[in-house]
């Protein structure tokens, strides 16, 4: 069996201009865990889940702090501003392009590879999905549960 038996020629993708909240509500939208970035119709990153995640990542305070008496009645004021602070921060990521946030070494596959070929570059490089490129063009995207679900249907043949 080869990617084109089971890759999906309708792929969602986005520009490297789109936003991040573009590009969020495009994964919510489509239900969908990660877009191909084209530019003329080339494959030039990727955009996942994962890479939005990565921007909610807070680090984790070290040490035990304790308050002083006085620092009592700070802390509520001190919480509140940074809750502003935060929310201001990501309505700042939100409006930048996704070419920022990006995986810019993108892992592709030929639509005549078999469907064995796709299963090693993913468990060897520990992806999601493998864009589907002809001729430099991006003609299907083929994912994990795409290869599951060809698998699966084709028992028996």
């Amino acid at each position: 069996m080869q990617v084109k038996d089971i890759m999906n020629t309708d792929v969602i993708v986005c520009n490297p201009l789109t936003t991040i909240s573009e590009a969020s509500q495009l994964l919510k939208k489509n239900n969908v865990s990660g877009l191909p970035v084209v530019e003329e119709g080339r494959v030039v990153g990727i955009v996942s889940e994962g890479d939005l995640l990565k921007l909610l990542e807070v680090p984790e305070p070290s040490g035990l702090w304790l308050p002083s008496p006085f620092e009592v009645f700070e802390i509520p004021i001190r919480e509140l501003l940074n809750w502003e602070e935060t929310k201001h921060m990501l309505e700042d990521i939100g409006s930048k392009p996704v070419s920022e946030i990006m995986q810019k070494d993108v892992y592709v596959i030929s639509p005549e590879k078999n469907i064995q070929d796709a299963v090693k570059l993913i468990t060897k490089h520990k992806v999601n999905r493998l864009p589907v490129v002809e001729d430099g063009i991006l003609v299907g995207i083929i994912t994990r549960g795409d290869i599951i679900h060809g698998l699966g249907g084709n028992s028996g043949q």
